[in-house]
Formats: structure tokens, C-alpha cells, sequence
């Protein structure tokens, strides 16, 4: 198997259709169509379910997309690295980061680090704790921020920030008019609740409620802070989620309260792997979070 194959199966994949992968990749169908079928043999499976008017992956398919599309990121960070060791500082840092507070203080580092190293780019990928440790496993990102409970060893981490949880409540909840900015985690005990989709979260939860062994009433859990505004902007329920304060803002439609208990906190982790050398741009950026630190 060569890297063309994969860059070949990934245009059909994408197009879902011979004649416009062919197109894309700029060579006639008839070869295309020859190397996906070498492909397949070469796999001991069909990567896709034929029809005459249609094409589709198969289960095997969509499996080997998800291998396919990683093995192309990383071709794409060696040549990167390579690039930057012979080079100076250009290259491009590969960094990954839960919602909340986390784009916001990435946003802050790559504006104060692209004063100094103008010419280095950043590949930026959001996901939760669990995706993002496992992407850092798999050595697809050199920095990260995630979000305690963490505990890895062999991942380094460092402390950046801490910050309180809060409910999202619509403002048709009685709720809402409350006095004051702050309410207790038994105010939402019964309530239809919008949660974090890491599988922790809902333990860690139940822990700062008056009765612990009573589940909590979950209606969704989302991954992306624009679900969460949304879903509690539709008055689906009350979210619980970082406060990330200038980030989720109250309007016409939610109000925010945090949660006064000890435990709600939300602490933020950068985070990178102790096996693998981080690039030297990546190293750099490192350093800067650490000043940036300083003071705090």
C-alpha cells in the first residue's frame, strides 16, 4: 500500500462519486477506479457498496476513512517537523483543545507568539478531554488543553487556569429569576439538564448534589459550547458548563449563575507526551504559555 492509494481512496470517500474524485486528483477514471480495487484486494474488503447510480462506504470503508485521514495528518506534521529542523522556527504546531475556556486562551498565546515567530503556522482541532489524550497517544497533536479530572503518566501537564461551572438556564425557568449570581447544585437536582458528553462528567456532578445516588435527570450531552448555548437557548434544559466568562455571555433568552460548591471548578491542563519530542516551534510555544504564566 503507498501513500497515493490513500490519498486516491480519501477523494472518492470524500466525493462519493468516480468521476469527481477523478477530476480532483487530476488523472483519467479508468486508473482510479483500477487502484481502488487494488486497494480493496490488497485488504481482503470492499471499501464501498457500488450501484449504478450511487456509491457509498461500507462499514470497512468508513473504518479505514478514520485510518486513512490519520496517516495522511501525520505525512503532513513529518514534513512539517522535517521542514522546521532545517529551516528555523516555521513549520506548523498541531494543537488541540476542550471547549469552554480553552479557545480563548489558545487564541490569546498564538496572537502574543505570532508577534515574535511570524512565519510559523497552527493546525487547531477541538474535541473533549478523552478524544484529545487519545489524538496526543496517537502522536496527532503537540500540545493540548484539557480539563481535569487528568491523571496519565505519560503525559506531562501544567496548571493555566481555573475558573468556576455555571448553569445556562432559560429564562423561562423559574430559576432564572432567582436573586443573586450564584445558586446551589440542589436547585437543579430535578431539572432536565444539558451536560458535557465526557462519560465522567455526570459522576463528578451527581457528587455535588444533596442526594449523590440519585441519577441525574440528563437530556443531552453535547461536546461543543454552540450546542450547549443553543440547546438552553431553546429552553430544552439548563446546561451545566464551564463559566468561561466573556465567552458565554447572558441574553435574551438564557441567564448564567454559578454554582457555589467547593468542588465546582473547572481547571484547565496544557498538556503534551513525555515519550515523543515536541518540534521545536511547538517547544518554543511551550515556553511562552510558561511566561505568560508568570505572575499568576
Amino acid at each position: 500500500m503507498e501513500l497515493r492509494h490513500i490519498r486516491y481512496f480519501m477523494a472518492v470517500a470524500d466525493e462519493l462519486n468516480f468521476t469527481r474524485a477523478a477530476e480532483k486528483l487530476s488523472i483519467a477514471q479508468p486508473p482510479l477506479s483500477r487502484q481502488i480495487k487494488d486497494l480493496e484486494e490488497e485488504l481482503g474488503a470492499e471499501l464501498f457498496e457500488r450501484s449504478p447510480h450511487s456509491l457509498r462506504l461500507t462499514e470497512e470503508g468508513l473504518i479505514f476513512k478514520q485510518y486513512a485521514a490519520q496517516i495522511l495528518e501525520l505525512e503532513s506534521k513529518s514534513k512539517d517537523d522535517i521542514s522546521e529542523m532545517s529551516s528555523g522556527l516555521h513549520g506548523r504546531i498541531y494543537f488541540a483543545t476542550v471547549e469552554g475556556y480553552g479557545p480563548h486562551l489558545l487564541a490569546s498565546w498564538i496572537a502574543g507568539f505570532h508577534e515574535k515567530y511570524p512565519h510559523v503556522q497552527y493546525d487547531l482541532w477541538t474535541g473533549t478531554t478523552d478524544e484529545i489524550v487519545n489524538r496526543i497517544h496517537k502522536g496527532l497533536c503537540d500540545l493540548a488543553i484539557v480539563m481535569e479530572p487528568f491523571s496519565d503518566p505519560d503525559i506531562e501537564s501544567i496548571l493555566v487556569h481555573r475558573e468556576p461551572w455555571a448553569a445556562i438556564i432559560p429564562r423561562t425557568d423559574p430559576l432564572a429569576k432567582s436573586k443573586g449570581k450564584t445558586i446551589k447544585p440542589g436547585d437543579l437536582e430535578d431539572r432536565p439538564l444539558i451536560i458535557p458528553s465526557r462519560a465522567s462528567r455526570s459522576t463528578e456532578f451527581r457528587k455535588w448534589m444533596p442526594d449523590p445516588d440519585k441519577p441525574l435527570n440528563v437530556i443531552c450531552r453535547v461536546a461543543h459550547l454552540i450546542n450547549v448555548r443553543e440547546l438552553a437557548r431553546a429552553g430544552v434544559g439548563t446546561a451545566i458548563f464551564p463559566l468561561a466568562k466573556g465567552v458565554m455571555e447572558e441574553d435574551d433568552k438564557v441567564v448564567v449563575k454559578e454554582i457555589d460548591h467547593p468542588s465546582a471548578v473547572a481547571s484547565y491542563l496544557v498538556v503534551h507526551s513525555k515519550d515523543r519530542p515536541v518540534p521545536r516551534a511547538a517547544e518554543e510555544f511551550l515556553g511562552h504559555i510558561r511566561n505568560s504564566l508568570k505572575g499568576k
